[in-house]
């Protein structure tokens, strides 16, 4: 049991150590709040861009390993989503090429026709993509070729699905 003369004076030793330390600092408070602040931006940064570094890097491996037709689509839709928007965050979603916001979740996606081996490509976009137009609206669409009308209507679609609405 501590008896209440021990924790008077253990409380007075903190308070003086307390006040020795403050007293020889040579920042304010809001000078130290305002470089934490700075110091756990600088973190979150950095993690962001080793996160994206790594989603990207396995999603191009991924890419990489696909056969034709599905390389050359799945590489010209990077391309396209990282030029449409640049937040979103490369990633792979059950071995699939995808881009995640900074919730990391996953707003669309690419499922190559080889992975299922159904006779067309995907292209596909989930809940937190900001698609929403009246009671019914697309999240998937079937991709045979790129053409410059197909890449243009994808990258609109892209920009809208982060857009907010």
């Amino acid at each position: 049991m501590t008896s209440s003369k021990t924790t008077k004076k253990v409380t007075k030793s903190v308070k003086s150590d307390t006040a020795k330390a403050k007293s020889s600092n040579v920042w304010t408070d809001e000078e130290k709040a305002a470089m934490k602040e700075r110091a756990k931006e600088l973190k979150a940064e950095a993690r962001a861009n080793q996160n994206r570094a790594a989603g990207e890097s396995d999603l191009l491996a991924k890419v990489a390993a696909l056969p034709e037709p599905d390389r050359s689509m799945a590489k010209r839709l990077h391309a396209i989503v990282t030029a449409s928007a640049p937040d979103l965050l490369p990633k792979t979603w059950y071995g699939m090429p995808a881009y995640a916001n900074k919730d990391g979740k996953v707003v669309c996606f690419f499922t190559p026709a080889s992975k299922f081996k159904t006779r067309y490509a995907s292209f596909g976009f989930n809940e937190d993509a900001h698609l929403d137009n009246g009671a019914m609206w697309a999240t998937s669409f079937a991709l045979q070729e790129l053409t410059a009308a197909v890449e243009t209507k994808l990258s609109a679609l892209v920009k809208k699905a982060v857009s907010g609405g």
